[in-house]
């Protein structure tokens, strides 16, 4: 790669200077300005009045975001490493439902076409791009993904058995056709929504029933500490990282303006 396409791609992929801090924040305006477009779009009493000028600039918008997907292509060490990206995806299937409103003219696919470029608001997804936090978010997720889908096993392990004594119990004349009908009930139990569509009826039914519903008050707190948990780890390992330590004591993470351990007083040199 050379220099001034080195110098590019860093101005594209990083935004630790001025120049790559200028190029995320018009792409934030950008992405902004074409989830509000396609938000606006949607009323149709403000779409009869301005849907000339949204579609102009859906097309601007997209023009821009093709030139910028393509520019991430040509950027990249790896050009599929980029397009089967996740931020690869979301970048193309950000631009593709407008081309396909442009060339796809059989009348009776023009309805689907049109539901495919609601996928324009997944130019959202790409502001998490631009956020620093994100990027710790993200690790921090990853970390406790093992703890998380255990978690999901479990949960789905007791919707399975609720559902299937439910249909047990209540049977199809209480609305619980089948095992399938006795998992969505649960879900919709444990995760303390109620709809109502379905309930039990019997005494039995209705025991399990506010057994599931306390059950559930307890399960939503679970993933919220997992993820809290791992987020406090990767904060104090990156406070480890940015701070000194003490040679006496050898507390870490001790603050580089200290001139004092904040554990046992020696004076930090």
């Amino acid at each position: 790669m050379d220099l001034s396409k080195e110098r590019l791609a860093h101005i594209v992929f990083e935004s630790n200077d001025r120049a790559g801090k200028t190029f995320d924040i018009v792409l934030l305006i950008m992405i902004l300005g074409s989830i509000l477009v396609a938000i606006l779009d949607s009323v149709a009493s403000i779409r009869a009045q301005y849907g000339d000028i949204f579609l102009v600039l859906e097309w601007l918008f997209t023009i821009l975001f093709t030139i910028e997907f393509f520019l991430r292509v040509w950027l990249s060490r790896k050009a599929s490493g980029y397009i089967f990206s996740f931020y690869g995806m979301v970048d193309l299937l950000a631009i593709l439902p407008t081309y396909l409103s442009f060339f796809v003219m059989n009348s009776q696919l023009l309805t689907v076409v049109r539901a495919l470029r609601l996928l324009r608001v997944v130019r959202i997804l790409k502001l998490g791009r631009y956020v620093s936090e994100a990027e710790f978010l993200k690790r921090s997720l990853r970390s406790s993904s093992h703890k998380i889908l255990l978690f999901i096993g479990f949960i789905l392990t007791i919707v399975l058995i609720m559902g299937t004594l439910m249909f047990i119990i209540e049977g199809p004349e209480n609305g619980f056709y089948n095992i399938p009908v006795g998992m969505y009930w649960a879900i919709v139990t444990l995760t303390t929504v109620g709809f109502g569509d379905i309930t039990p009826s019997t005494p039995l039914g209705q025991f399990f029933s506010s057994v599931i519903m306390l059950l559930g008050y307890a399960i939503i707190a679970v993933p919220t500490g997992i993820v809290s948990s791992e987020m406090a780890a990767q904060r104090s390992r990156q406070d480890e990282q940015r701070g000194i330590t003490c040679h006496t004591c050898g507390k870490k993470g001790l603050d580089p303006s200290d001139s004092y351990c904040r554990a046992c007083g020696e004076l930090l040199s």
